[in-house]
């Protein structure tokens, strides 16, 4: 295939996008992120990059807690809302219908209608250019009980989550494999010729 050579940029695609709401109960306020993702399975860390200049950013700073909120494709116009306005300005999330509701390990609120929602303690703050990355340790995660099955295992392929890709959200769609899959297909396969010689 032919390919172009651009300048580097920011064309990691897709990527989580994400509402993440911090301040407390009484004062509650969110703002999207799209540049956030894992950074450690055990303990389990995640990151979110925000500019200094965002309203969210010295209330994070300052608590130390914020939550990550995985809203429906169906709440996509509230997303990107709550990442053009500011806070300093208005209630966003009375603007857009969005509840904040309790956590259980943190005093910022989740949003109620996140299907998932990651409760965050930063453990450090490292300015990156543009951004500055909070580090944090996933303390709890809250999962809306309708995307679990009979035995409680996660069915995410229901949860209707967004993706961000070059400006643009994306609804993610069907399920085309599971981690380790093409592996075990190979060892199916192994195995049924191993029976056939003996």
């Amino acid at each position: 295939m032919e390919k172009v050579t651009w300048k580097g940029g920011t064309l990691l695609s897709p990527v989580p996008a994400v509402l993440v709401s911090c301040g407390t109960m009484e004062k509650p306020t969110a703002l999207t992120i799209a540049w956030t993702g894992i950074i450690s399975s055990d303990p389990p860390r995640t990151y979110i990059s925000i500019r200094p200049e965002r309203h969210s950013y010295d209330i994070i700073k300052d608590s130390g807690e914020f939550a990550v909120n995985m809203l429906p494709s169906t709440l996509v116009r509230a997303l990107d809302y709550c990442g053009i306005k500011s806070g300093k300005n208005e209630d966003k999330l009375s603007e857009k219908r969005l509840i904040a509701a309790p956590c259980s390990k943190i005093s910022a609120p989740q949003i109620e209608q996140s299907r998932i929602t990651l409760e965050c303690k930063v453990f450090d703050v490292i300015p990156q250019g543009s951004h500055d990355m909070f580090l944090a340790d996933i303390v709890a995660v809250n999962i809306d009980k309708s995307l679990l099955d009979e035995r409680g295992r996660l069915k995410i392929e229901q949860a209707g989550l967004l993706a961000y890709a070059h400006g643009t959200y994306f609804a993610l769609g069907k399920k085309v494999g599971s981690f380790g899959f093409s592996c075990k297909q190979k060892r199916a396969k192994n195995v049924n010729i191993k029976n056939r010689r003996k």
